[in-house]
């Protein structure tokens, strides 16, 4: 029986990259919540919502057709926008759209109901504490801001898109203290988590690392 894993940890920790591989490997489905932020983040955006208007983003959620494909795509109301998300301006406005109860709740909602029959990954800031409190494996993904901005850099440069160092830093440390500060679901490391340090390893070494965590979680 497939079970659900886990991954939480600050903006570009790599969890969505690791959690990308270990469903590969495992035969599970990746479910990226950070990104169904981002969507709501770009409609707001796109539509002139102000992102403290809760009423009008959930109204504007609730109105969404949003479909997370199993190779990764974000498709909202039949447009693919699995890059347009990635900009730093959207990265910011989707702390920001967390910080509403009613946004969170909802996504939540939907989040649960994805994964109610196991066989998912799901990466994000509150999974182990709020969307899959039983899950069997837990993981708190960090690293150093500078190694997170440089991996930002990279990842920026192959999609075409601003890779200003200095800024992707500044805009990485901003995110984190709005991401732990926030009232509601706030970024915290599960009790029943198990935290590593990426700073200084190498995809293939987290991976491996994880792949022995679920092992020894699970039996499996």
């Amino acid at each position: 029986m497939k079970f659900n894993i886990a991954i939480d940890g600050p903006s570009a920790a790599g969890k969505s990259t690791i959690a990308d591989l270990l469903a590969a490997k495992l035969g599970y489905n990746h479910l990226d919540t950070g990104a169904m932020y981002r969507a709501v983040a770009y409609q707001s955006l796109k539509k002139g919502i102000p992102t403290d208007d809760e009423k009008a983003i959930v109204a504007m959620i609730e109105a969404m057709d949003l479909q997370m494909t199993i190779d990764g795509k974000v498709i909202l109301d039949g447009e693919d926008i699995s890059d347009q998300i990635r900009t730093e301006e959207i990265s910011m406005r989707a702390s920001d759209v967390s910080k509403l109860g009613g946004c969170r709740k909802a996504l939540v909602a939907m989040q649960q109901k994805i994964c109610a029959e196991g066989g998912y990954i799901l990466d994000g800031r509150d999974i182990g504490t709020v969307v899959l409190k039983d899950a069997p494996v837990k993981i708190y993904m960090v690293a150093s801001a500078e190694a997170r901005a440089h991996r930002r850099v990279l990842q920026n440069q192959e999609n075409g898109l601003e890779a200003d160092y200095d800024k992707i830093l500044e805009d990485i440390k901003a995110r984190d203290y709005q991401d732990m500060h926030r009232e509601v679901s706030p970024l915290t490391k599960a009790e029943d988590a198990v935290e590593i340090d990426t700073s200084d390893m190498s995809i293939d070494e987290v991976v491996d690392w994880a792949l022995k965590l679920i092992a020894e979680k699970t039996g499996e």
